[in-house]
């Protein structure tokens, strides 16, 4: 963890110590007042004292890249600073890759896991980073046990329509028959999650009402979609970034603690080989 004087963050690691060791960089002494202010345990912890930010979130990287820690994840310092260090090109964390944002969500009215990209990274992607971004999702998706996730490919509507750039841009993923996983769309949100509203509009796809990734067309969209489905559904949510040679954890500071372990999780499982 870079920066990890972070006493809300602390709180995850403590809960997350069976699952993983973690290394914690930053300014010592700040980092055990942190740990004591949360009530967090970090006895055992390595702890590498580096007060500079910049510094310490590039240690945090290189550690990463030499493969001498399976992921990287955020403390209390800007995510701006943090990526930064992953993209330059000496770091060796790119591989060449769209960076994207996956969230994970257990949602009380779905009857399974739900995972939807990207609504942190990518502005308005253009087909190709459409494309990386799915490669992305559904390698993390394959990693954590689920064969062959069924993707819905987000628009307003189920058919093509060239005044809709993003119905035809569904259309072009779809043809390319991305490896491991089942893809459809365009797709509306109720008819990715919705059997019975996918069967009164007459639409026949393997995916319908049974998505595990649903792909949004652009921020905006999967920003709504993510906040809607934590603040308004009430869905149990974390999130991890992927592209780079390692997943990186970024938490927020407004998320819950339980958030915050579900996204060390997700990083520690979507990573595995």
């Amino acid at each position: 963890m870079a920066c990890a004087e972070d006493s809300h963050v602390l709180e995850a690691v403590s809960d997350a110590r069976e699952m993983a060791n973690f290394v914690l960089i930053g300014d010592g002494d700040k980092i055990r007042m942190a740990a004591k202010e949360a009530n967090a345990n970090i006895d055992g912890m390595e702890i590498v004292n580096e007060p500079n930010v910049e510094t310490a979130c590039a240690y945090a990287v290189k550690l990463v890249s030499e493969g001498k820690a399976d992921a990287l994840m955020k403390g209390l310092v800007d995510t701006s600073i943090i990526l930064k260090a992953v993209l330059k090109k000496e770091a060796g964390m790119r591989t060449g890759r769209t960076l994207s944002h996956l969230a994970v969500f257990e949602m009380p009215t779905y009857h399974k896991l739900l995972f939807v990209t990207d609504a942190a990274i990518n502005i308005a992607p253009d087909l190709n980073g459409k494309r990386e971004i799915l490669q992305n999702a559904v390698e993390a998706v394959n990693n954590l046990g689920i064969v062959n996730p069924k993707v819905a490919l987000l628009a307003a509507k189920e058919k093509a329509d060239p005044k809709m750039p993003v119905t035809m841009d569904a259309v072009e993923l779809k043809a390319m028959n991305i490896a491991n996983c089942i893809m459809d769309g365009p797709l509306a949100l109720d008819n990715a999650v919705s059997k019975e509203s996918a069967e009164i509009k007459g639409i026949n796809s393997p995916v319908a009402g049974e998505a595990d990734i649903l792909v949004c067309p652009n921020i905006e969209s999967g920003n709504v979609l993510y906040k809607s489905l934590a603040f308004l559904g009430g869905g149990k949510n974390g999130g991890v970034v992927l592209g780079a040679k390692k997943p990186i954890i970024l938490t927020s500071r407004a998320d819950s603690a339980e958030s915050k372990l579900i996204s060390i999780a997700l990083g520690i499982l979507s990573g595995r080989n």
